[in-house]
C-alpha cells in the first residue's frame, strides 16, 4: 500500500459515505468528512465513533461553491485518496429541478477534481450508479454496455460526471474508478448508524420501514403496468456494508498500484432483480407486519427493469456480497425501531 493512509470522503455524513467510513477504518485508513449536510446529519458521526472507536472530522462546506475548499486543502496534506459521494441523489426531484442537479453533482465533481490537482491527491473512488446505463435492455448489464438516454438529469449528472473523470486522468498521474451500484439498502449490523436523510426518504426500503412503523399512513408502488411480471419495477438490491467493501477494495486496488489504466468500472449488485411487490412481500415476512400501500402512476424518470452483472468486480478487486435481501431488510428494520426509540 502507498504510505499515504488519509482518505477523504466527501458525502461523510450521507447514507453511503458513513457506512464506507466504518470499512475504511475497520481496514486500516485514516479519514476525514468533507459534507455540506444538505441531506444529511453531523449526529452520524458519533454512530461511526462508537463502532469503531475513532473520532471523525467534517468540513462543512459546500464542493459545489468555487473554491470553497481551498482553506481546507493547506489543513490536509498529504491525502492518498478521495472518494467522492457527495451529491443529490433523487430521480424524480432531478426532474423537477435538472439545474439544481447540474450546478451541485457536475460543479462539486470539478471542484474535487480541481481540489486533486492543486494537492497532488492521486487516486479518486467515484460514486457513479447504473443509471449511466439508462433505458439498457442489455439484462444483466455489463460495464461495457454503452450508455443510453437516460430520462432523468441526476442520471446524466452521473454519465457527464465520469467522462469528465476519463478526461480528467487522462493528463493526470494518478488513477480512478468508477463504481456503479444498483439498489444500496440496510443498515450496519451494530444499527448504530443507518439511512437518515434529512430530506423526506424516496428510497423503497426507507419507505417501506418508515411505513411499517407508522410514520406514513401508507406508501405508493409507483407504477403497476411496466412490462415485468407483476408490472412493477424491477431493481438489483445490494446491502451498503458490501457497497462500503467494495469503495475499501477499490481504494487498496489503486494504491497498490494494480490499475494500470487511468479509470476503469466496477458495478455492484446482487445479480438479481427483486420487482417492488416482491420486496414489500419479503418485508412483511421479514417484520411480521402487514404493508398499506396504493398503487399509483408511474414516477419521472423511473425505468422498467435492471440488474447487474457483477464479475468484474469478483475477479479483479475479490468483492463478492456477503448479505442477503432479508440481511437487508432486517438491519433496515431494526435501524427503523432504534431510531424511532421503539
Amino acid at each position: 500500500m502507498s504510505k499515504r493512509n488519509k482518505v477523504m470522503v466527501t458525502g461523510g455524513c450521507g447514507y453511503i459515505g458513513s457506512h464506507t467510513i466504518v470499512d475504511l477504518i475497520q481496514n486500516g485508513f485514516d479519514v476525514f468528512s468533507v459534507d455540506s449536510l444538505i441531506n444529511s446529519k453531523e449526529e452520524v458521526l458519533k454512530g461511526i465513533e462508537e463502532i469503531t472507536g475513532k473520532k471523525i472530522e467534517n468540513y462543512k462546506i459546500d464542493l459545489s461553491v468555487p473554491g470553497s475548499w481551498k482553506a481546507i486543502a493547506d489543513r490536509e496534506p498529504e491525502i492518498a485518496g478521495v472518494i467522492h459521494f457527495a451529491a443529490l441523489k433523487a430521480v424524480g426531484e432531478s426532474v423537477k429541478f435538472p439545474l439544481d442537479y447540474y450546478k451541485n453533482n457536475i460543479g462539486g465533481l470539478l471542484e474535487v477534481l480541481e481540489w486533486m490537482k492543486y494537492s497532488k491527491i492521486p487516486d479518486l473512488i467515484f460514486s457513479s450508479s447504473c443509471t449511466v446505463y439508462g433505458n439498457t435492455n442489455d439484462l444483466p448489464v455489463k460495464e461495457d454496455a454503452e450508455f443510453r438516454p437516460t430520462s432523468s438529469p441526476y442520471g446524466r449528472t452521473k454519465q457527464m460526471g465520469e467522462l469528465i473523470i476519463q478526461d480528467f486522468f487522462a493528463g493526470f498521474e494518478g488513477k480512478s474508478i468508477s463504481l456503479r451500484y444498483f439498489n444500496p439498502a440496510g443498515a450496519h449490523e451494530s444499527v448504530l448508524i443507518g439511512e437518515a436523510p434529512s430530506n423526506p426518504a424516496l428510497n423503497l426500503v426507507p419507505v417501506l420501514t418508515e411505513t411499517a412503523i407508522g410514520k406514513r399512513k401508507s406508501m405508493t408502488v409507483f407504477g403497476t403496468d411496466y412490462p415485468t411480471p407483476d408490472g412493477s419495477c424491477v431493481r438489483d438490491y445490494i446491502h451498503v456494508m458490501d457497497i462500503a467493501h467494495a469503495h475499501t477494495l477499490a481504494l487498496r486496488h489503486l494504491l497498490d498500484g494494480k490499475q494500470h489504466s487511468s479509470f476503469d468500472t466496477y458495478n455492484l449488485g446482487m445479480e438479481k432483480g427483486m420487482s417492488v411487490l416482491e420486496v414489500i412481500n419479503a418485508f412483511e415476512r421479514v417484520s411480521g407486519i402487514p404493508i398499506d400501500f396504493i398503487r399509483g402512476e408511474r414516477r419521472p424518470g423511473d425505468i422498467a427493469e435492471i440488474y447487474a452483472n457483477t464479475r468484474k468486480a469478483k475477479d479483479i478487486l475479490n468483492w463478492m456480497p456477503t448479505r442477503s435481501l432479508d440481511d437487508i431488510l432486517k438491519t433496515a428494520w431494526e435501524w427503523e425501531k432504534q431510531r424511532s426509540k421503539i
